[in-house]
């Protein structure tokens, strides 16, 4: 086991120091730019997100029975983990074509994303009824 967390520990630092030296590469409008976004996702994680998932997660617990709360929980993760991943290229709908990256319908895809999460959340809610009436 300390093998392995050695060579976890040298792979992070090795990885570390790439990125750094790829950053120091950039231009200053690139490492401004990279900042802003940087700054701008601590800010908004801290000033919305997080006191609105605190506050749903404390609603939800009030009104769902206590064996919906971890589906209901891990459907509502999955579903912002996707929101995010989504956000730079549905952001992008309106940017010059490039068929590498903006190849397909991201909002359809993002969407039928969130309704399997949700019809397995379902699904793991009806199997925990059945077990555990």
């Amino acid at each position: 086991m300390t093998i392995i967390r050695g060579l976890l520990v040298v792979l992070g630092l090795w990885l570390g120091w790439y990125g750094i030296s790829l950053l120091l590469q950039m231009n200053p409008t690139d490492l401004r730019s990279i900042a802003l976004w940087f700054a701008g996702g601590i800010l908004l994680h801290d000033g919305v997100f997080a006191p609105l998932a605190a506050t749903l997660g404390v609603a939800a617990r009030r009104v769902l029975p206590e064996s919906w709360w971890a589906p209901v929980a891990c459907g509502a993760v999955c579903t912002v983990t996707l929101l995010l991943i989504a956000v730079p290229v549905i952001g992008r709908e309106g940017a010059l074509p490039n068929p590498t990256i903006l190849d397909r319908n991201y909002i359809l895809g993002l969407a039928v994303a969130v309704a399997v999460v949700w019809v397995l959340v379902l699904v793991a809610l009806r199997r925990t009824r059945t077990t555990h009436p």
